[in-house]
C-alpha cells in the first residue's frame, strides 16, 4: 500500500485545494501500487483520476474580475436537443453543429474549421436561450449568459472595456457562451438613427470575435433581424432564424407539455387558438397554467376550456 509520506502529501494537498498537486501524487500511488503488484487497484485509482479531472473541467468557473459578474452570470444547461421542438431546419442545423464541435479534433486533421460561432436571430420566445441551453448540455461544457443590455453604459471606452472583459474571460475558461439581447450592440451602423458610439462598440465587438482563438462556443442571440449589422452574418459560422411555431410544432409543444396529465379532449380542437399567433414560450406558460389549474382542482383531467382559457389570457 501507499506509504506514510505519500498518504500525509495526499491529505496535505486536499486541504490546501492544491488540485494539480493530489493529481500527481494520485498517480504516483498508481504507480507504487502498479510496481508492487497491484495492478488492479493501480488502474481503479487512474480511472478515479481521469473521471475527477473531468468532473472538475466540466464545472464552470465564476467570474473574479472587477465588475464582471455584473453582466456574466453562470447558467444551467438543463435543457436537451430532444427537449426542444423546432422546425426540422433548424433541429438539422444545430445537430450538425454539435456533431462538428464533438468532433473538432478529426476535422483538424484535415485543416478544416469547425463550427462554434452561431447567431440566432427571431422573435422573443422561439427558444434561442433554450438552443443555448440546450447545446451546453449536449457539448457538456458550463454555460455563461452575458447580459448584453448591461454591458452598455454611456462611456464608449467604458464598455469596450467590459466587452475586452468577456473576451478575456472566454479565452480563460472553455464554454459556450450565450450573448443575450444582442440588439443591444448589433444594429446596422449605417443607420441615421445609430450614433457613433454604438457604432465603435459594435467594431469592437467583430474585432474581439475574430480575434477569439479560445475553442469555447459562441452564441449570439437577437430579436430583430432587419436592424443587425450585416456584417455580423460573415462574423459567425451560422445564422440560425427562428420563427413563431406552425401548426405542426405547436401540436408537438402542447402534446410534450401535457404529456404526464389527463385530457379529454384532441388537441387539434384547439390548435386555431395558438397557430401563428403564440411563441414557444407562451404556449409553454399556458399549458402550465392548465396543469396548475387541473392539479390544484382535483379535476379528474384538464379540460379543454382551461386550456382555451389559458392560450387566449396569454394571447391577450
Amino acid at each position: 500500500m501507499a506509504n506514510a509520506k505519500q498518504i500525509k502529501a495526499l491529505i496535505k494537498s486536499h486541504y490546501t485545494s492544491d488540485s494539480d498537486r493530489f493529481t500527481t501524487l494520485a498517480l504516483q500511488i498508481a504507480a507504487y501500487e502498479a510496481s508492487n503488484g497491484h495492478p488492479a487497484l493501480a488502474i481503479d485509482i487512474k480511472n478515479l483520476v481521469s473521471k475527477g479531472r473531468k468532473d472538475l473541467t466540466s464545472l464552470p468557473i465564476l467570474p473574479t474580475n472587477d465588475g464582471l459578474s455584473d453582466f456574466l452570470q453562470v447558467g444551467e444547461p438543463s435543457a436537451k436537443l430532444s427537449d426542444m421542438v423546432a422546425s426540422s431546419r433548424i433541429t438539422t442545423s444545430l445537430k450538425r453543429i454539435i456533431e462538428e464541435f464533438v468532433q473538432r479534433s478529426e476535422l483538424k486533421k484535415h485543416g478544416l474549421k469547425y463550427r462554434r460561432k452561431t447567431l440566432l436571430t427571431g422573435p422573443p420566445g422561439t427558444g434561442k436561450a433554450m438552443t443555448a441551453s440546450a447545446i451546453a448540455h449536449e457539448l457538456e461544457l458550463p454555460l455563461y449568459i452575458i447580459h448584453t443590455d448591461k454591458i452598455i453604459t454611456e462611456y464608449m471606452d467604458e464598455t469596450v472595456f467590459k466587452l475586452k472583459q468577456v473576451f478575456d474571460f472566454i479565452n480563460q475558461q472553455m464554454g459556450v457562451y450565450f450573448f443575450d439581447e444582442f440588439d443591444t450592440i448589433g444594429a446596422e451602423r449605417a443607420k441615421d438613427n445609430n450614433v457613433g458610439e454604438i457604432r465603435c462598440v459594435l467594431n469592437s465587438f467583430l474585432q474581439f470575435l475574430k480575434q477569439d482563438k479560445s475553442g469555447s462556443f459562441i452564441i449570439a442571440a437577437a430579436n430583430h433581424f432587419t436592424l443587425l449589422d450585416k456584417t455580423l452574418l460573415q462574423s459567425f459560422d451560422d445564422v440560425l432564424f427562428y420563427e413563431l411555431p406552425k401548426y405542426n410544432e405547436a401540436l408537438q409543444l402542447i402534446r410534450k407539455n401535457l404529456a404526464s396529465f389527463p385530457f379529454d379532449f384532441k388537441l387539434e380542437m384547439i390548435m386555431e387558438h395558438t397557430v401563428a399567433t403564440l411563441s414557444h414560450s407562451e404556449i409553454r406558460h399556458a399549458c402550465e397554467d392548465a396543469i396548475k389549474i387541473f392539479i390544484l382542482s382535483e379535476s379528474p383531467s384538464i379540460k379543454k376550456t382551461v386550456l382555451l382559457d389559458a392560450l387566449a389570457a396569454r394571447k391577450r
